[in-house]
């Protein structure tokens, strides 16, 4: 998979996976990545899916309607990528956290929804429930971030709602952060998931 590989600051073992939405590329989310921890190493990464010349991480059959059978592959690709960058780049595997962004935060969502111990964290900003009626692995104590906009066209209130549901029932600790506006990513959900990754996920105090 295209992607870019950037080594963090000596000391600093986390690692942001940069998920980018439809039509965006691996360089969308690098500046994400240094307001949420500028010191962490960074793995951004290009979906791999082309629709009509909108880079994708996995096929839809509409607005809002998924490709079960491609983002189920297409998931296990984007896992089997972060094991192999592990080993390439020689960062620590049980320290990744995915930012995702629309269609980057659906994959991220699939990755936590087939395969425990994947991923140590996500922000989610602007997601949708990846898959309904799936039996979704223990996540216990894995802290996860929801940005969600309540006049979102595209991802409905309602999805955020049911995401947190679904992953707070398996163990995972989950925080939604709601803005007033539409699917557009603002500043103030980005700087919310630098506090969240600060406290949640590193363990730091205030």
């Amino acid at each position: 998979m295209e992607h870019i590989f950037e080594k963090g600051k000596e000391g600093n073992e986390w690692t942001l996976l940069l998920l980018h939405g439809t039509g965006g590329d691996e360089n969308d989310l690098m500046p994400l990545a240094g307001m949420i921890d500028p010191d962490a190493s960074v793995l951004s990464v290009r979906g791999n899916v082309n629709e009509n010349g909108m880079n994708r991480f996995f096929r839809r059959l509409a607005e809002g309607v998924f490709d079960e059978e491609d983002l189920i592959f297409r998931t296990k690709e984007l896992k089997d990528f972060l094991d192999d960058a592990a080993r390439k780049y020689g960062f620590d595997r049980s320290k990744v956290v995915a930012v995702g962004y629309s269609n980057g935060a659906n994959i991220a969502g699939s990755i936590l929804y087939h395969y425990e111990n994947a991923l140590n964290g996500a922000a989610l900003l602007h997601p949708m429930v990846p898959l309904r009626g799936i039996n979704l692995p223990s996540l216990k104590g894995i802290p996860v971030f929801i940005g969600a906009g309540k006049n979102d066209p595209i991802c409905s209130a309602q999805e955020a709602v049911d995401l947190e549901k679904d992953l707070s029932g398996v163990g995972a600790s989950v925080e939604v952060f709601w803005t007033n506006m539409g699917h557009q990513l603002t500043r103030e959900e980005v700087e919310q998931a630098s506090v969240w990754f600060k406290k949640k996920v590193k363990g730091e105090d205030s």
